[in-house]
């Protein structure tokens, strides 16, 4: 089997680091991460899934190297410089602490977006409810029928309670993003997910993104480069929703 369908062993917090969030660095400005937003994002070590195209497994497997403190006096610092927090990864909702840390952040006049996804329903149900985050970026990894081959995990039905969950409120605008990597999707795979999500009414903009290796630096699963890219021109349009293709 080659390394790029297998997984590495994935550790989900524990009880121990539940007062804690591992912080591995922060990007101090943006203008594309977060729409109609300055920003900066906020990276965070670790992740519940194990997606071969991943092209920060410094992140994913790394250790935090910077403290909530740390992270504190930097926006404190940036007050009125900018003007949201993107809470990316890893996986940030994977830490039980987080709806702490937004509700702090959102107490100095921050907007949060949050990258996620979706394998916890149950912290983005309370998140909407408490009015915690302001714009959700939610990866869309692959059909069901590829989703553990991709992400290494047998959680579709997790992800999918989020996208309803998201699909059937009104309270913050989310997008749906999918990176393809040719070596594991095809058109026939971007085409399934275009007809779940018409099927259930999803109305903002899906994002297919060209996978794009950082840097020459190998992903998490090895994946070779790719010898092809999508063809974007046999991607039918939706009838209720927006698609745009990036890096392609």
């Amino acid at each position: 089997m080659p390394s790029y369908l297998t997984t590495n062993k994935i550790t989900e917090p524990s009880c121990s680091q539940a007062g804690t969030l591992p912080i591995y660095s922060v990007t101090p400005f943006t203008m594309l991460d977060f729409p109609d937003q300055t920003a900066c994002v906020i990276w965070f070590t670790g992740c519940n899934m194990r997606c071969g195209y991943c092209h920060n497994p410094q992140i994913v497997k790394g250790k935090g190297r910077g403290t909530v403190e740390d992270v504190m006096k930097f926006l404190h610092k940036r007050l009125g410089l900018l003007d949201g927090v993107v809470l990316s990864g890893g996986e940030a909702s994977s830490y039980p602490a987080l709806g702490e840390f937004i509700q702090t952040i959102k107490a100095l006049g921050y907007a949060i977006k949050l990258d996620t996804n979706g394998l916890r329903p149950d912290m983005i149900r309370e998140f909407l409810e408490k009015g915690f985050l302001d714009y959700i970026a939610l990866d869309y990894k692959a059909p069901s029928h590829k989703f553990k081959k991709i992400t290494g995990v047998e959680k579709f039905e997790k992800f999918s309670e989020t996208l309803d969950l998201l699909c059937h409120q009104s309270r913050i605008p989310f997008e749906v993003r999918t990176t393809v990597h040719t070596g594991l999707m095809n058109v026939g795979d971007i085409v399934e997910i275009i007809n779940d999500l018409e099927l259930r009414k999803y109305e903002g903009t899906y994002s297919i993104q060209n996978f794009r290796a950082d840097n020459g630096r190998p992903t998490l699963g090895l994946l070779p480069p790719q010898t092809r890219t999508l063809d974007i021109k046999a991607i039918p349009k939706a009838r209720n929703f927006d698609i745009q293709f990036r890096n392609f």
